[in-house]
Parts: structure tokens; sequence; C-alpha cells
């Protein structure tokens, strides 16, 4: 993928990115419906069907390892959420009917564990979070891997993790996702990724394939990042177990300036192992959650 140049305005402006965040921004949380428009609705499990509604509600588990790359500037301006010290490759553990989702990384400096279960009200979730074995009491690290985790389960499963959420929806016009006619559904979150009270999110829904080509999002999980925009692109879908996935991503910050962050693909999927939680709690997933994915 072609990189683009990172100039001196570009430093500069992600240097301010924590104050500039809530500048007017193209994700205002302020504007949620009252009610969910029925066509909106309609599109959302349109695509959630498309990408295997009915394979994924008999899914108890999933198993999926990543690799990546990240890009320049990102780790100095958000080193909490990015972690590059620890966030190298990964495999991840979710259990979709239970909000949970156990991550295991693999960098520079070692191993990072994170357990995290969503909360059912704004704020709650429960999330624990591990460096090479020892348990860290750092609320900011806390706070961090909580938005990463539930983001994660965002991308790899798009409609699939928001469609049996009660939770407004708009129809929001089209876009143009890789020369693909998109249509563009707008949902708000409650709660939103991690501890956030509510996200907005809009899942731009190629009109031919019905898979969700990006996703855009706002991140007010995390002190840091509140007021900020992101969005990630999704590539090479496979069909694996009656669902369709994403095997290569881009995520880049869109607001309040433009910076590529993240690159990483799938490198092996499996599912229905048929652990419990506890197996994957921390410091490291045992019995049938411990092999590689």
């Amino acid at each position: 993928m072609h990189k683009p140049l990172i100039t001196r305005r570009t430093v500069l402006g992600a240097l301010a990115l924590p104050l500039l965040a809530g500048c007017s921004t193209p994700l205002p949380l302020d504007r949620r419906p009252p009610a969910t428009d029925a066509a909106a609705a309609a599109k959302l499990r349109e695509s959630a069907e498309a990408h295997g509604l009915a394979a994924y509600r008999r899914l108890t588990d999933i198993n999926i390892s990543y690799d990546g790359a990240w890009r320049p500037l990102i780790d100095r301006i958000q080193p909490e959420v990015v972690d590059a010290g620890f966030r190298g490759s990964s495999q991840e553990r979710l259990m979709p009917s239970a909000g949970v989702v156990a991550q295991a990384y693999t960098g520079p400096k070692g191993r990072k564990h994170v357990a995290w279960r969503r909360g059912g009200a704004a704020g709650t979730g429960d999330v624990a979070v591990w460096f090479n074995g020892v348990r860290s009491g750092d609320a900011t690290a806390e706070h961090a891997a909580a938005l990463v985790a539930e983001g994660y389960g965002l991308f790899l499963l798009g409609p699939l993790w928001l469609v049996d959420r009660d939770m407004p929806a708009v129809l929001a016009g089209t876009e143009r996702v890789d020369g693909r006619v998109c249509d563009v559904v707008d949902v708000w979150m409650s709660p939103g990724l991690g501890r956030a009270a509510t996200d907005r999110i809009a899942l731009c829904i190629d009109r031919e394939s019905k898979l969700a080509r990006r996703l855009r999002f706002t991140l007010e999980g995390f002190a840091n990042t509140r007021g900020a925009v992101a969005e990630v692109d999704t590539f090479e879908h496979e069909q694996r177990f009656g669902v369709t996935w994403p095997m290569r991503s881009f995520e880049r910050v869109v607001h309040p300036i433009a910076l590529p962050a993240h690159d990483w693909h799938v490198t092996g999927l499996d599912v229905n192992r048929g652990y419990g939680a506890a197996e994957l709690a921390g410091p490291a997933f045992t019995g049938t959650a411990a092999a590689p994915a």
C-alpha cells in the first residue's frame, strides 16, 4: 500500500492532536436521533446477513491472530493506545455473545495480555492488563486497553458486532470507498467503545456486495483520544465457517488531522473451541484457548 508523504506540517499537527480534538468533528455525538430510521436498520441488517449473520450466531468463540505495522508518528501522539513496545503480533480471542475480548500481544518490550468484558451501562466494563506476566494497576493503561479491545471486535465483525444492539441508526448519504459506491449508515452505540458512554459509528456499506468496506468512529473511551475520529478500511474478504471476514485492514486518523496509523492482516483463524471466559482471564490464555490460531 502506498505510504503518504509525512510533511513538517503533518508532524506539527500530529503533536497537537490532543489539543485540537475538540474542534468541529465529522461525527458529532449531539445529533443523536430520537429513534431508529427503519430504512437504516434494514440496511444494517442486510449488511450483517451478507457478512454471514446466521453462521455468526452459531459461533461460541472466535480465535484469530494478526500481524502488522504501525505508521510513523502515531505512537508519538497516542503512545498509550498504540503501545508499540508491546502491540506487535497478537493472538486474540472473542466470545461475542458474552461481550468478551482477550488479546495476547508480543512486541519488542515483551508480552501484554488484555482481558475485557463489555458492561451493560455507560462507563462500565471489566478490564485487566498484564505486562510480562505482572498485573498492571495503571488506570490509563486499562482505559486504553478497553478501547482497543472493543474496537478490534468492531473492526473484525463490522455490522455483525452491531446489528443485535438496540441503538439509533440513520442513513447518511453515499460515499465511494476504493471506487465502490457505498451507502452510509450512522449508529449511536451506548455504551461505546471501551468505557465510553456513547460512540458514533458510520458504516460504509457496499451497494453491490452489501459488505462493510469502511468503519468511521469516534474515540470517546480514552481521555487523550476524546473528540478524535478515525476510520478503518477492510480488504481481501474471505468466507470461512460461513462468515465473511476482512483479511487485511488499514486504520487512519481523519479528525482533527489526517494521519495514517496502522496496517494489519490476519495470520490465523479458527472458531468454536468451547472454552469459557476464565481461560482468557490472564496473565495468559489457558486450556483450549492457549493454542495459536
